[in-house]
């Protein structure tokens, strides 16, 4: 273990950084759904928003419970980060924005949608942010102002998720008419409209390369798009439910961790011809998986879910079999593992049980 480098020493393996071994779960004292889990940008602590309207602080390192603020009057659906990590954004059910400094201290807040608001994205710049909502629009924001600087519309329902480009003018939003549409962010203007799914489109984000594009759909299909070509590279089948969240590796181009609305954690890696889940975690929460995070080194995941917990996973050590990758949680399992662990030990021993990390 002590030789085992952070992801960034293995550029070429994307497999050594699947995290399929539990390592921790943290609960609020009033227990209520995750909806968003982030890193603080330097990873020391981890930021979750709640279906309460609170933000609450664990730390990266230890797990342990910091702090608790009470953020918004309802659900916080979705926050982001800027790309100079001195500012984050949060928003609400209500239609509201937040501005937060790095400690927590709340500078202002916009009325930005009539309904609850699904995504806030940052330009590559900072100057400008972008926001998603159920009221079909997506909107962009002067970000000093906190003024309207644009509103484009053109889905035909509820927009679940809008991301801005890593380095172009340009943002990609998915909706529940199924589609994905890209958009010109300085004229306001729909570039191209991808008609690849047959439900809602819940997730999408681009990768660093500028190149890629995954969405997540309600389809259990999680899709990877050249945008060069706005062509399909990748079908991704491997979901028993619904696609709920996606994110990719911060050190890994090609690698992509996926959360389902059953609360199983799948990695797929971009590229190698496969279309199977080159890793999972089935049934790693009892409900579904809200947001899924990477600490920036990329060798913890973060997952925040409707179970009401916020758990974290680590890479399994070299060597060690993979047995947590089908990690199962809950009454059932827990009977079956103790069921298991009996007839070994009866049974004139044979095989040492295997301990989760439960």
């Amino acid at each position: 273990m002590l030789d085992f480098l952070p992801p960034v020493a293995y550029p070429h393996v994307p497999a050594t950084s699947f995290a399929t071994k539990f390592v921790h779960v943290s609960t609020n004292k009033i227990r209520t759904g995750v909806n968003q889990v982030l890193f603080m940008p330097d990873g020391r602590r981890l930021l979750t928003c709640s279906q309460n309207g609170e933000f609450t602080l664990w730390n990266g390192m230890s797990f342990n419970f910091e702090t608790i603020l009470q953020a918004h009057n309802c659900a916080i659906r979705t926050a982001a980060w800027s790309h100079n990590e001195n500012w984050l954004l949060s928003g609400d059910d209500a239609g509201i924005i937040k501005y937060w400094q790095t400690n927590l201290n709340n500078l202002k807040a916009v009325n930005a949608h009539s309904e609850p608001v699904r995504g806030v994205a940052f330009a590559p710049t900072d100057l400008k942010f972008c926001s998603c909502s159920d009221d079909t629009t997506v909107k962009v924001w002067d970000f000093a102002r906190a003024q309207l600087v644009s509103l484009l519309s053109g889905h035909g329902g509820d927009v679940k998720s809008v991301d801005w480009h890593p380095h172009k003018a340009m943002l990609a939003s998915g909706g529940k008419d199924s589609l994905i549409k890209l958009w010109d962010a300085k004229s306001g203007s729909a570039v191209a409209t991808l008609h690849a799914h047959k439900n809602q489109v819940s997730c999408v984000k681009w990768n660093a390369n500028g190149n890629w594009l995954v969405s997540g759909c309600r389809d259990q299909t999680l899709k990877v798009f050249d945008i060069r070509t706005l062509r399909e590279l990748s079908n991704f089948r491997g979901h028993a439910r619904d696609v709920t969240t996606v994110t990719w590796h911060p050190q890994h181009e090609s690698l992509l961790t996926s959360g389902g609305f059953d609360g199983s954690i799948l990695y797929w890696v971009v590229g190698d011809g496969g279309e199977e889940p080159q890793a999972e975690v089935r049934g790693g929460h009892e409900a579904a998986i809200w947001s899924l995070a990477w600490h920036p080194a990329g060798h913890i995941l973060c997952s925040g879910s409707n179970d009401n917990t916020t758990k974290f996973w680590c890479r399994n050590r070299p060597g060690e079999v993979p047995r947590d990758t089908s990690v199962r949680t809950g009454p059932a399992a827990m009977a079956e593992a103790a069921v298991a662990a009996a007839m070994s030990s009866g049974g004139g021993g044979g095989g040492s049980g295997g301990g989760g990390g439960e």
